[in-house]
Protein backbone atom coordinates (compact mmCIF):
# COMPACT_ATOMS: atom_id res chain seq x y z
CA UNK A 1 0.00 0.00 0.00
CA UNK A 2 2.92 2.31 0.66
CA UNK A 3 3.89 2.06 -3.01
CA UNK A 4 0.37 2.68 -4.36
CA UNK A 5 0.44 6.32 -5.43
CA UNK A 6 -3.32 6.44 -6.20
CA UNK A 7 -2.79 8.97 -9.05
CA UNK A 8 -0.73 11.21 -6.78
CA UNK A 9 0.97 13.61 -6.61
CA UNK A 10 -1.49 16.17 -7.83
CA UNK A 11 -2.84 19.58 -6.96
CA UNK A 12 -6.56 20.15 -6.90
CA UNK A 13 -8.46 23.39 -6.53
CA UNK A 14 -11.02 23.49 -3.75
CA UNK A 15 -13.98 25.85 -3.73
CA UNK A 16 -15.31 25.51 -0.17
CA UNK A 17 -14.93 28.97 1.36
CA UNK A 18 -14.51 27.67 4.93
CA UNK A 19 -11.68 25.38 3.86
CA UNK A 20 -10.03 28.13 1.83
CA UNK A 21 -10.15 30.45 4.84
CA UNK A 22 -8.91 27.72 7.20
CA UNK A 23 -5.97 26.62 5.07
CA UNK A 24 -5.09 29.94 3.47
CA UNK A 25 -5.72 29.12 -0.15
CA UNK A 26 -7.49 26.96 -2.68
CA UNK A 27 -4.60 24.87 -4.06
CA UNK A 28 -4.53 21.57 -2.15
CA UNK A 29 -1.66 19.18 -2.72
CA UNK A 30 -2.22 15.44 -2.55
CA UNK A 31 1.13 13.84 -1.81
CA UNK A 32 1.65 10.09 -2.29
CA UNK A 33 2.40 7.79 0.67
CA UNK A 34 6.08 7.42 -0.25
CA UNK A 35 6.57 11.20 0.02
CA UNK A 36 5.70 11.05 3.72
CA UNK A 37 7.85 7.96 4.26
CA UNK A 38 10.80 9.65 2.51
CA UNK A 39 10.59 12.68 4.83
CA UNK A 40 10.06 10.57 7.95
CA UNK A 41 13.24 8.63 7.15
CA UNK A 42 15.26 11.88 7.26
CA UNK A 43 14.54 12.61 10.93
CA UNK A 44 17.72 11.81 12.88
CA UNK A 45 17.90 10.37 16.38
CA UNK A 46 17.24 13.09 18.96
CA UNK A 47 15.10 15.16 16.60
CA UNK A 48 11.35 15.20 16.00
CA UNK A 49 8.86 16.45 13.43
CA UNK A 50 5.12 16.94 13.39
CA UNK A 51 2.75 15.82 10.68
CA UNK A 52 1.99 19.51 10.19
CA UNK A 53 5.64 20.23 9.40
CA UNK A 54 5.67 17.45 6.82
CA UNK A 55 2.49 18.79 5.25
CA UNK A 56 3.87 22.34 5.09
CA UNK A 57 7.11 21.20 3.47
CA UNK A 58 5.35 19.06 0.87
CA UNK A 59 2.94 21.88 -0.01
CA UNK A 60 5.80 24.36 -0.30
CA UNK A 61 7.81 22.00 -2.54
CA UNK A 62 4.76 21.47 -4.78
CA UNK A 63 3.84 25.15 -4.99
CA UNK A 64 0.48 24.53 -3.29
CA UNK A 65 -1.26 26.41 -0.50
CA UNK A 66 -1.61 23.37 1.74
CA UNK A 67 -1.51 19.60 1.81
CA UNK A 68 -4.60 17.48 2.42
CA UNK A 69 -4.76 16.74 6.16
CA UNK A 70 -6.82 13.55 5.84
CA UNK A 71 -4.49 11.73 3.47
CA UNK A 72 -1.49 13.02 5.44
CA UNK A 73 -2.69 11.31 8.62
CA UNK A 74 -3.48 8.10 6.77
CA UNK A 75 -0.17 8.02 4.91
CA UNK A 76 1.94 8.75 8.00
CA UNK A 77 0.25 5.82 9.76
CA UNK A 78 0.71 3.70 6.66
CA UNK A 79 4.44 4.46 6.65
CA UNK A 80 4.64 3.47 10.33
CA UNK A 81 2.88 0.15 9.81
CA UNK A 82 4.89 -0.65 6.68
CA UNK A 83 8.07 -0.02 8.64
CA UNK A 84 6.94 -2.28 11.48
CA UNK A 85 6.31 -5.09 8.99
CA UNK A 86 9.70 -4.87 7.27
CA UNK A 87 12.76 -6.72 8.44
CA UNK A 88 15.38 -3.97 8.58
CA UNK A 89 15.28 -0.75 6.55
CA UNK A 90 13.24 0.89 9.28
CA UNK A 91 11.48 4.24 8.98
CA UNK A 92 11.83 6.02 12.36
CA UNK A 93 8.10 6.77 12.47
CA UNK A 94 8.07 7.25 16.26
CA UNK A 95 9.86 10.59 15.68
CA UNK A 96 6.84 11.94 13.77
CA UNK A 97 4.28 13.43 16.14
CA UNK A 98 0.81 14.84 15.91
CA UNK A 99 0.13 18.54 16.50
CA UNK A 100 1.69 20.09 19.60
CA UNK A 101 3.95 17.07 20.07
CA UNK A 102 1.21 14.56 20.82
CA UNK A 103 2.02 10.88 20.45
CA UNK A 104 0.07 8.91 17.86
CA UNK A 105 -2.12 6.08 19.20
CA UNK A 106 -2.48 4.69 15.66
CA UNK A 107 1.18 3.72 15.39
CA UNK A 108 2.24 0.09 15.90
CA UNK A 109 2.08 -0.68 19.62
CA UNK A 110 0.13 2.52 20.34
CA UNK A 111 1.40 5.36 22.49
CA UNK A 112 3.12 2.97 24.89
CA UNK A 113 5.51 1.72 22.20
CA UNK A 114 6.10 5.21 20.80
CA UNK A 115 6.72 6.55 24.28
CA UNK A 116 9.29 3.84 25.01
CA UNK A 117 11.17 4.54 21.79
CA UNK A 118 11.15 8.30 22.33
CA UNK A 119 12.31 7.99 25.94
CA UNK A 120 15.08 5.62 24.83
CA UNK A 121 16.29 8.45 22.58
CA UNK A 122 16.33 10.93 25.47
CA UNK A 123 12.94 12.63 25.15
CA UNK A 124 10.60 13.17 28.09
CA UNK A 125 6.97 12.24 27.53
CA UNK A 126 4.24 13.78 29.71
CA UNK A 127 0.76 12.42 30.33
CA UNK A 128 -2.09 14.94 30.25
CA UNK A 129 -5.72 14.58 31.18
CA UNK A 130 -7.64 13.10 34.07
CA UNK A 131 -9.45 10.19 32.50
CA UNK A 132 -8.83 10.33 28.75
CA UNK A 133 -5.04 10.41 28.82
CA UNK A 134 -3.02 11.96 26.02
CA UNK A 135 0.76 11.94 25.78
CA UNK A 136 3.02 14.78 24.64
CA UNK A 137 6.76 15.30 24.25
CA UNK A 138 8.11 17.84 26.71
CA UNK A 139 10.13 20.70 25.19
CA UNK A 140 8.94 19.98 21.67
CA UNK A 141 10.33 23.26 20.33
CA UNK A 142 13.85 22.31 21.40
CA UNK A 143 13.66 18.93 19.65
CA UNK A 144 12.01 19.91 16.35
CA UNK A 145 13.97 19.36 13.18
CA UNK A 146 14.16 22.46 11.01
CA UNK A 147 12.65 21.49 7.69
Amino acid sequence: MLHDSKDMPKIITITDEKSIARYGGSRMYLAPPLAYDRLMRQVPKGKLVTVGQLRELLARQAGADFTDPITAGIFVSLAAWASAQRAGDETPYWRTLKAEGELNPKYPGGVEAQRARLEAEGHTVLRRGRTNFRYFVEDLAGALLDL
